[in-house]
């Protein structure tokens, strides 16, 4: 069925939403407050380096048109300032995955005409109350996508996930020409000023060609919260010079013949992160939805602004095409934002906002050992692209030291790249199951896992694995009973739920009680209940049998997990001999 959605603001979340709403079909309305070439001959917007589970989101709507001409971003590097200036920590690792940059003042205006050529209704207007009324009363569904101006104070702000009611830096960018590049290879050039600030640097690609965008996060008072008498674009250039020969000589040796790359190439300003209710309701009873940055405003501190905008355009994206044709209430607008808080934006809020308080001596500690342990480095490095990684032993000192520990171990045991290898096994495709069980006290428990293996017809025996450091080892040893819960193409959003370190994985999920009260995930294509038979040695993980006492199926298509990503399947085309 055809939707009728509008979406107010056309950047990085609300552009990629309505051309994945256009491309299944719907009828979809945006509104922008500037046209595509304003957007172009205006200033930078942001830094948006994109990491790669983020550009995985462009790709799947064939939006990366700029993949094979923007400079890539191989890995990140950390440098930390000591007292005297020199360098108190140095290490670097490389991505999983290379990162990209795109200056939106390139992307949003292509993708606003690749909207306009499909058919899509582009308006130019400012939207503000009377406008966002006259919306929602002509469609089924409005998504304010804009973090800024009247509509965006509609939405209330959540005392309890926003810590802070000021800015917490000064934040300046710089887009540049005739940097030298990072050796020995591209990446992010993220340093650490004690008490006076932030600066990270990275190749990106901006309107006059391959640039590098220098990001300067200056505590408010501080040395670098140096930007209100600069008046114009050279004097912004000279400062930022300033900084880098003042703090960062290291930096400053990298910049001796940088010149701007135009004069819209910078940009200036401040802001409390905060993060919003989802749901505004409108003087006529109606309500809206909230998207991105309009509700999840993050400091730019660890890169999250892009990401957390296609990530969250995604998660809507999907939601909505599983919506059929049932209304779009309140209570499915709360289920969708709830979906990309506990699925992602949670995690990254989490961690940027712990960047933003002097780092405590467990951070520190974890700092300082990724210079000397690769792994370390390499999980620091990755989780710029998925910060639930980071649950819980970057937020508890007790956690970083096991954490630590586990890294030592694996280092003394490793008889090759653990990264590659672990690649290499990705490439042997998986569905996804969610196996739970009932804890000794009640609790409900449940974990991803794609181990899962058929063993034995007569009797009917599975297996699967679990990781020997993980905290639902005693519940599934001392359980009676767990349930095999094969996940549909649908559910990729309960595999990252029940793969993240939270209080109650269940939240918000269908599910029933079997045997023994283990519980069972309602639209799954599959779901075995076994008795849990016996344990073995696996190395770092112990292997669980089971024996299968009840099992359900259902149609649907299955969730695929392939080289790091969901997939989805289709069927081999026949070979007539």
């Amino acid at each position: 069925m055809k939707r009728r959605v509008a979406i107010v603001g056309a950047g990085q979340s609300g552009m990629q939403l309505a051309l994945g709403l256009q491309r299944a079909g719907h009828e979809v309305t945006v509104y922008s407050n500037r046209t595509g070439q304003e957007i172009f001959d205006g200033p930078v917007m942001s830094s948006q380096c994109m990491f790669e589970t983020a550009l995985q989101t462009e790709r799947e709507l064939a939006l990366d048109g700029w993949a094979d001409e923007c400079p890539i971003v191989e890995g990140i590097g950390m440098v930390v300032r000591s007292p005297e200036g020199s360098k108190a920590i140095e290490w670097s690792a490389r991505l999983d995955g290379p990162a990209q940059s795109v200056d939106q003042r390139l992307k949003i205006p292509a993708w606003m005409a690749e909207f306009e050529q499909r058919g899509g209704r582009l308006l130019l207007q400012d939207v503000g109350l009377a406008e966002l009324e006259a919306c929602a009363a002509t469609h089924e569904l409005v998504v304010v996508a804009s973090g800024k101006g009247e509509i965006s104070q509609l939405f209330e702000r959540d005392a309890e996930r926003s810590p802070f009611d000021q800015p917490q830096r000064a934040l300046a960018l710089t887009y540049v020409k005739g940097m030298k590049p990072a050796q020995p290879y591209a990446r992010v050039c993220f340093n650490l000023i004690p008490g006076v600030g932030e600066y990270f640097v990275f190749p990106a690609l901006t309107t006059t060609g391959p640039c590098e965008i220098m990001v300067f996060e200056g505590v408010p008072g501080g040395p670098m919260d140096c930007w209100a008498d600069v008046k114009t674009p050279l004097e912004h250039l000279a400062r930022s010079k300033w900084i880098l020969d003042t703090f960062l000589p290291w930096e400053a040796e990298r910049c001796g013949d940088i010149t701007l790359t135009d004069d819209n190439g910078i940009l200036v300003g401040r802001f409390a992160p905060t993060v919003r209710k989802p749901v505004a309701t409108l003087p006529s009873g109606l309500e809206v939805l909230g998207l991105a940055d309009a509700v999840v405003l993050n400091d730019p501190i660890t890169g999250q602004g892009s990401n957390n905008a296609a990530k969250a355009a995604d998660i809507y994206l999907k939601r909505i095409l599983e919506h059929g044709d049932a209304p779009f209430d309140a209570a499915w607008m709360q289920q969708t934002f709830d979906r990309y808080w506990e699925g992602y934006a949670r995690w990254a809020t989490d961690w940027t906002n712990s960047l933003l308080a002097p780092p405590k001596p467990h951070v520190q500690k974890l700092l300082q050992s990724a210079t000397h342990m690769p792994a370390v480095a390499s999980t620091l490095v990755n989780g710029f692209d998925d910060p639930r990684v980071f649950a819980p032993w970057w937020f508890d000192a007790a956690e970083a030291d096991r954490f630590l520990e586990g890294r030592a171990r694996e280092a003394a045991a490793d008889r090759f790249d653990r990264r590659d290898f672990r690649k290499a096994l990705g490439q042997f495709t998986t569905g996804v199951t969610v196996i739970t069980t009932r804890g000794i006290d009640g609790r409900r428990v449940g974990m991803t896992a794609n181990s899962f293996s058929s063993v034995s017809l007569d009797p009917p025996l599975v297996l699967w694995s679990l990781a020997r450091q993980a905290p639902s080892v005693a519940d599934f040893t001392g359980a009676s009973h767990f349930a095999i819960n094969v996940l549909a193409a649908h559910q990729h959003h309960l595999s990252r739920q029940f793969s993240t370190p939270q209080p109650d994985k269940f939240g918000g999920v269908d599910c029933c009680d079997g045997t023994a009260g283990v519980p069972l995930l309602n639209g799954v294509i599959a779901r075995f209940i076994c008795r849990n038979v016996r344990q073995y040695d696996g190395g770092d993980h112990l292997i669980f049998i089971g024996e299968v006492e009840r099992y359900d199926r259902f149609d649907g298509e299955p969730l695929v997990f392939h080289s790091g990503y969901y997939q989805v399947t289709t069927r081999h085309p026949e070979c007539v001999q």
